[in-house]
């Protein structure tokens, strides 16, 4: 009779994880079954392990649906960065994958030359933020400016401010890359100042805090900006040539150079 009624406690089991909307807990209770018999673990013991096996799956397809959702374009990880050729200080961004700075909105502002790593640390936080559970957007900072133009056209960029606080980490990539007009730049600002201290942001930029104002097109917004980026915030310089001219006989682009970020 054993048997059978193993039968219909796995019929039930079923069941009862349809009904949760849970069902990899039928495939978790099955493969730990065994094991709890011969190792006597009690039921609570037996019980905790299924549930862990769960919500740890569940927590892994959040955390992928998340980063699908997040618009990269490209994965990258830390693991993935090559550290000895860009010497940036490891500790730190080790401090910063903890996802600290998240639970205290503050923010981290990459700066550095064209192929130095700002963009594959940027999303390889990112990644890390959607593993621990925060909502993400990546886009450029031409992008957002076109997103919030359109929401101001559109009367919405109130609600727009307001949804987009909602996500823990926005992303703002190659600021500086090309300037904007004045209505652009005064809806950036909008953007910094929706989220400073409500919700945290990545900036990459290849310019010096001291060339934004030629991004922006008027200095006071340009320091406003600043002022309430770096407020609370890890400022990273990264240095060396570009990664990507490699091998080709090239020292180095002819960009900006990259001086102190107080400069």
């Amino acid at each position: 009779m054993a048997p059978a009624k193993n039968t219909e406690s796995v019929k039930q089991i079923t069941y009862l994880a349809a009904a949760l909307k849970a069902p990899r807990i039928t495939d978790a209770a099955a493969r730990l079954a065994d094991q709890a018999r011969d190792a006597g673990w009690s039921f609570e013991d037996y019980l905790a392990a299924v549930l862990e096996r769960e919500v740890s799956a569940r927590n892994a397809s959040g955390a992928e649906l998340r980063i699908k959702a997040a618009g990269f374009p490209a994965r990258k990880t830390l693991e993935d960065f090559d550290w000895d050729a860009q010497p940036t200080d490891r500790q730190q961004i080790a401090q910063l994958a903890s996802g600290g700075f998240l639970l205290e909105a503050q923010n981290v502002v990459l700066l550095g030359p064209p192929g130095t790593g700002k963009t594959h640390l940027a999303t390889a936080l990112g990644i890390v933020a959607a593993r621990h559970g925060h909502r993400v957007l990546f886009a450029t900072a031409t992008d957002w400016v076109t997103r919030l133009t359109d929401a101001h056209r559109q009367g919405n960029l109130p609600k727009e401010l307001a949804r987009l606080r909602r996500y823990g980490l926005i992303i703002v990539d190659e600021v500086g890359y090309l300037p904007f007009e004045q209505d652009a730049a005064n809806l950036f600002f909008q953007l910094v100042s929706s989220r400073y201290e409500h919700a945290s942001l990545i900036l990459t930029s290849n310019l010096p805090f001291s060339g934004w104002g030629g991004v922006f097109g008027d200095q006071a917004v340009a320091a406003a900006m600043i002022d309430r980026i770096v407020h609370h915030a890890d400022v990273l310089t990264l240095k060396g040539a570009s990664y990507r001219l490699r091998g080709r006989g090239i020292d180095s682009l002819p960009s900006i150079r990259t001086p102190d970020p107080a400069d």
